[in-house]
């Protein structure tokens, strides 16, 4: 499993012209999902998101009772080694993904984080002020 996670002072996800998830100052986390991951993976990335101490005064979201934004995202699975058009093949299928990225939504929010989404699988905008900024791309392979 994989996280790009970047401090934002706001963040958004439109689906159909509709705002499905919509967090203040926090963590936007793109989750990518590969074959092998599975649910204690799912539990260990939010644990990861949770404690990861990237916000002001390197505080966690768990010390700032900060929001956070997930989407999912199996993009982050690309491999571009070869030619111009990236290969999926290590992403997992959308019946594999689907239930891990909502266990990494569920562990953050069995943390005590305020979680928002996006919408599995839809065509979503995602907007986004990055605060610093900072990206971090967290693998648990």
């Amino acid at each position: 499993m994989k996280a790009v996670v970047q401090t934002v002072t706001r963040a958004s996800v439109t689906v159909d012209d509709e705002v499905v998830g919509k967090i203040g100052a926090g963590l936007l986390v793109l989750v990518g999902v590969t074959h092998a991951d599975t649910p204690a993976t799912a539990a260990a990335m939010a644990r990861k998101i949770h404690q990861l101490r990237i916000l002001g005064d390197e505080q966690s979201a768990a010390d700032l009772d900060a929001e956070i934004l997930v989407v999912s995202q199996f993009t982050l699975y690309a491999d571009t080694r070869k030619g111009r058009r990236p290969s999926w093949q290590a992403a997992a299928s959308g019946p594999v993904a689907e239930p891990l990225v909502d266990a990494v939504v569920a562990a953050l929010r069995e943390l005590g984080a305020r979680v928002e989404t996006g919408r599995f699988g839809a065509h979503m905008l995602v907007e986004s002020v990055n605060d610093g900024p900072q990206t971090i791309l967290l693998d648990l392979a």
